[in-house]
Parts: structure tokens; sequence; C-alpha cells
């Protein structure tokens, strides 16, 4: 089976998709939509699609997916239209950033028996899979507590920080999933710090450069994150995992990974300079592991419960750091975090 895609949004993002589905046998991009017709033009010549409107991809027989690359605002109202049309749907977080709006799309995502991704691409690194894998062999026995760096090597445009909905939602999301990726176990509460430290204009358009976050189990196992949007030296990605065994990790990645050694010490080439070369490999196996949900009908995982519960940790966390407290996370779910399941589900 070929799976036949349609690429809503030709952006930054949109390349990196587009580029995913073209070098996968199972796969084919047939059709491409973004308002920029330049933008749309360059992919779909590249990969032998056709630009089309999103109305028309909606109703296109030979679409069996879409990849959803448009803005925030517009993804919960896309979910639910294809969702309707029988189209599995590959969505990039967040799926919107109200939590409420995130249960009414998921709702119809489960009346329609959709297959809904969502794209937390990080999971899908073969460095951190190999730690979730030690992890899973017992390698390190039980898992006690989780580091998380990541660090942009610099911070975006403030047009686009204005319309992100803040670090949290937009940054540390990524890592709020990583640490129940790796936890094993749902976030009971979250205890946030947050600065601007890198560029004045990030505070006077309301949102934080520099972030420190703790989540705890109700077991009492930890996760620390540590996010800021200036790192000098590249683009910094880390994590540790301790358990009552050992210890796991997975170092920062290097587009060639050697080291220089003579008179003048010991070298190595630079880090990656940013998420487009060192998730490369994630994107494509994430766009894989979405064909194979495809074509077996199976749940997809990340969920669209995932994508909700990361959202609900991006807004404990804002509001932990603007009220100076522990915030549990059952205030913003309205439900205990260890029951997994969120009011709408």
């Amino acid at each position: 089976m070929t799976v036949r895609f349609g690429l809503l949004g030709a952006g930054r993002i949109g390349k990196v998709h587009a580029k995913a589905i073209g070098s996968n046998a199972k796969a084919k991009l047939v059709a491409v939509a973004d308002p920029m017709a330049d933008a749309a033009n360059a992919i779909a010549s590249q990969y032998g699609a056709e630009v089309r409107t999103i109305d028309t991809i909606l109703a296109s027989a030979d679409i069996d997916a879409v990849v959803i690359c448009t803005p925030t605002d517009t993804h919960a109202d896309l979910i639910e239209r294809f969702a309707r049309a029988g189209k599995a749907i590959f969505c990039e977080k967040p799926v919107d950033l109200d939590i409420e709006r995130v249960k009414a799309c998921i709702r119809v995502v489960d009346e329609t028996s959709a297959t809904l991704m969502v794209g937390f691409n990080r999971r899908f690194d073969p460095h951190f899979q190999a730690v979730k894998q030690a992890i899973t062999d017992g390698q390190i026995g039980d898992v006690e507590m989780v580091t998380i760096i990541s660090r942009d090597p610099g911070a975006p445009p403030v047009d686009y920080i204005k319309r992100s909905g803040g670090i949290f939602r937009d940054m540390t999301i990524h890592d709020f999933d990583m640490a129940r990726f790796l936890l094993g176990e749902e976030i009971d509460s979250v205890t946030a710090q947050a600065s601007v430290l890198v560029d004045p204009a990030i505070g006077t358009a309301g949102d934080f450069d520099s972030v420190s976050v703790m989540l705890s189990t109700a077991s009492g196992k930890h996760a620390t994150i540590s996010n800021s949007r200036r790192a000098t030296y590249g683009y910094d990605q880390r994590i540790e995992v301790h358990g009552s065994k050992g210890a796991v990790a997975a170092e920062n990645q290097r587009p060639v990974s050697i080291e220089i050694a003579n008179a003048t010490g010991y070298t190595r080439p630079p880090l990656h300079d940013f998420f487009m070369t060192r998730y490369t490999e994630a994107y494509a196996r994430e766009i894989s592991s979405f064909i194979d949900f495809v074509e077996s009908k199976s749940p997809a995982s990340p969920s669209g419960t995932d994508g909700l519960i990361a959202l609900a940790l991006a807004d404990a966390a804002l509001k932990s750091a603007k009220e100076g407290r522990t915030v549990k996370v059952s205030e913003i779910t309205g439900v205990m975090a260890d029951k997994s399941v969120f009011q709408g589900r």
C-alpha cells in the first residue's frame, strides 16, 4: 500500500515533512496547499505533486492522509474537517492553545474513528529511542529522575513570539512530552521559574526566554527541564535518566562525529545549528510510523490525548511561573493527572 498525502502548509516545517514523505517508499506526496503560491509550487515541483486548495484536498479521492503544518490557530478546525472527511491526520503540535478547544477536537476524532497523530518528533529520534529502550530493558532499574536540556541557538523573531502561545506551549511542550515518555508515569505537579535574559523585546511581547521546570509524579519521580532561547555553541539537546541500578544518557549530536587531537588540545566539530538538521532522522521515522498506523488502522501515538496532556503541563508551568508556586496538573485539567484521562475524552 502507498499512502497518498496532502500537505497543508509549505513553510519551514512543511518542507521538513515533504522531505520525509518524499524519502519513504510507502508514501507519495500528491498535493500541496498554501496561500503563498511560490512556496506551494516549490515543494510541488520538487516532489512531483500538484498545488491544490485545502477544500480540494478535502474532497480528493486520491488523498488518504494529510499533514497539517498550518498556523496553530487553524489546527483544530482542520483536524475536525479532515476527520469527518475520512482522512488520516498528522498534525504538528499543538492541536490548539486552548485546553477546552483541544478536548472538543479530540471528541470529534473519537466520534469519527479517525487516525490522528500529533507531531512530537523527538520520540522518534534514534538516540532518544535508545534511551527509552535501555529503560524498557531494565538496564538502569526503576526510573527515578530525568534531566532534559533543550536550548535553541537563537530566539525566533518577536512577531513569531507574539503568536506562538509562549515558550512553554511552543518550546518546552516537546520536553513535557519527552518527560512523560521517559518517566513512564503521569505528571502530578509542576514547578516552574521563568525569566527574560536573552532579549528584552521577548518580555515586552509577554513571553520568557529562559525557563527551568520541575515535574513530579505521584510516586515521587522527578523530571527537570532547562530551556533557553540562546545557546551560542549550537542546538543543545541532551537527556539523562537516572535509575535504581544506573543511568543512561543521550549526548549532543554533531553533523560529523570526530575528535581532533594536536598540540592545541582536543577539538570536535560544532553542534547542529537547529532542529531541521538535528532531527532529520526523527522526522523520517515519525512519518514512517504514521504510515504504519494508517495501514494497520491502529491507534496512533503520540495521540491527540498526548497533545492534550502536554498542553496541560505547559499551562500548569505558565501558571506556576506567574504565581510563584507549585501547580497541580488537576488544577488545569479538572481531574487527577494520574488517571491519564481528561474531561471530554
